[in-house]
């Protein structure tokens, strides 16, 4: 199945397609950072910009949440709160000290006993600033450091970087003022800002947000500009149109360029560490996965074509995480039925983003598969002997151990004899008995 020549592909339908699982790690509707790209580089053309200059704005916005999930956990732990819904609010609340405060009151340990409530909600109040700064510069420096791993320029680099900043000099991280923000990152801003208010409640609450921030957040000459595109039915018609996917992708201004094997390889390493970086507990999970899949498909004798792609399917497997909530991945007792659901649906969050990228597409039902049992009591399809792959057999085989081997919330790392003992008693029912042997080999 994995023998079949990847097709030609451009980098930016690539970059396009995973940008669906940046907004996942947002909490926000399926494709904000496509919106959010068609309205910056509808912008950065209004006020002239082309060339390279007018590339950066396109990528910046499009690769804005690189570094969403660098945060998720941190968001958990300090304001006992889900983090999908925390961010997803988070977008809409109004500029000023008051409506922070009214947020946080609202959305710090809700359903949590009182005590437990003050004492969160205290420890914010008197950190606030200090918190403030490590959340964004977190999520800033991993996601510059992630989009210098995919290969661009560090004007693209600064454009994530510096998305928080604020015209009048009150944003994150670095406290810049006015032009001295990189425009990209002004033009990023502003289309997050008014894709998250037009999706919400419309158009005119886009515009009036948008009007809002004028001069504090935003760069007012962008404002004038945003006003002028928002006067024109067909900027409005484009951004609600079901072909958008398709038009920010004609836009793209690397059209012509393929992207070849390395760098593919390059994009999966570097999503694979968006994944990790959503819990301290799967921290260079994939990595680790993807390593025990190559040595396994060597010593089971995998072509290396194949064997490549499933290093590929095997980083990916748990990329569906990135839309499962921090309260349900951090938590140290026992998921209740719902929060299982919630749990189960990753593989099918898998399958959807994978499913989307040409170049992935025939990986998506491998990396999907993996919490598939040879006894048809897996998920999400209930496949049995008959049905599940080689390739899939060998990724959940060492998904298994390293989820076992590594430290998780509700307990310490195994032993790899630890670990094997209770792996072998599923073979046969939920693991392949070929590949548990070679895998005893290579880990005991």
């Amino acid at each position: 199945m994995l023998e079949r020549r990847v097709a030609t592909v451009c980098r930016s339908e690539v970059v396009a397609a995973f940008s669906y699982a940046l907004d996942l790690t947002e909490g926000q509707p399926q494709g904000l950072s496509i919106r959010a790209c068609y309205i910056a580089g509808e912008l950065a053309r209004e006020i002239g910009l082309s060339g390279d200059d007018w590339a950066t704005v396109y990528y910046a916005t499009l690769l804005k949440d690189l570094g969403c999930s660098s945060n998720a956990a941190r968001i958990h732990e300090l304001y006992r709160a889900d983090d999908l819904a925390f961010k997803n609010r988070w977008k809409t609340v109004a500029p000023g000290l008051k409506s922070t405060l009214e947020f946080v009151f609202e959305n710090t340990a809700r359903g949590a006993p009182l005590r437990a409530r003050v004492k969160a909600i205290a420890h914010i109040l008197r950190n606030g600033e200090a918190i403030a700064q490590e959340m964004i510069e977190t999520r800033c420096t991993r996601g510059a450091d992630i989009a210098r791993e995919l290969r661009f320029g560090e004007d693209v680099a600064q454009g994530i970087y510096h998305l928080d900043e604020r015209w009048d000099g009150s944003g994150r991280p670095g406290h810049l003022r006015g032009d001295a923000i990189p425009l990209a990152s002004r033009c990023a801003l502003l289309a997050q800002i008014a894709d998250v208010f037009h999706t919400a409640a419309g158009p005119i609450a886009a515009c009036t947000e948008v009007a809002l921030r004028s001069g504090t957040w935003l760069d007012p000459e962008l404002c004038r500009s945003f006003a002028r595109l928002a006067g024109t039915p067909r900027f409005w018609a484009r951004l609600e149109s079901a072909s958008l996917e398709m038009q920010v992708a004609a836009m793209a201004p690397d059209l012509e360029e393929e992207v070849d094997e390395d760098y593919l390889d390059a994009i999966t390493a570097a999503f694979g560490k968006v994944v990790d970086a959503k819990s301290p507990y799967t921290a260079g999970h994939s990595q680790r996965v993807a390593a025990y899949s190559e040595q396994l498909g060597q010593r089971l004798g995998v072509l290396p074509g194949r064997l490549r792609r499933l290093k590929r399917a095997a980083t990916l497997h748990d990329v569906g995480k990135l839309g499962v909530s921090s309260a349900i991945l951090e938590k140290p007792g026992k998921l209740d039925d719902a929060e299982w659901e919630v749990m189960r649906s990753h593989a099918v969050h898998t399958q959807a983003i994978l499913g989307r990228i040409g170049a992935f597409a025939d990986l998506a039902p491998i990396a999907a598969a993996h919490h598939e049992r040879l006894d048809g009591f897996g998920y999400p399809l209930g496949l049995d002997e008959q049905t599940i792959s080689h390739e899939t057999r060998i990724i959940t085989l060492c998904d298994f151990y390293d989820a076992l081997s590594a430290e998780r919330p509700y307990r310490e790392a195994m032993a790899p004899a630890e670990a094997l003992a209770i792996m072998e008693r599923e073979v046969g029912t939920a693991i392949d008995p070929r590949g548990f042997e070679a895998l005893r080999e290579i880990v005991a």
